[in-house]
């Protein structure tokens, strides 16, 4: 067995875990107001730096202007409550127009 494999094979037991220990534990213990707002917030974190990583990289470098601008353009559909569709052609659209005028 390779390392590779190994490795697949930790990973996929580790995350099967995870979802295994929520229903698990679920009603036996009792987080406190505290540690809600803590988890809420990392997980906002957490969306949000993996949002500007797919947004502004690509290959180690910065990915030009027009992805972001899709993606604030998405942003704002989606706040606006736009349906998805509007919103993934919005922001594609966006990208498109920068790009074919030049706009990287």
């Amino acid at each position: 067995m390779s390392a590779t494999v190994a490795m697949i094979l930790a990973l996929a037991v580790g995350t099967y875990a995870f979802r295994l220990v929520g229903p698990a534990l679920h009603g036996r213990i009792e987080l406190s107001a505290r540690v809600q707002e803590l988890l809420s917030a990392g997980a906002v974190v957490l969306l949000t730096a993996l949002l500007a990583t797919g947004a502004l990289t690509e290959g180690g470098g910065f990915a030009g202007w027009a992805r972001p601008a899709g993606v604030l353009v998405a942003g704002a559909l989606a706040w606006r409550k736009a349906p998805f569709v509007v919103v993934v052609l919005g922001a594609a659209g966006t990208a498109a127009v920068l790009r074919a005028v030049g706009v990287a």
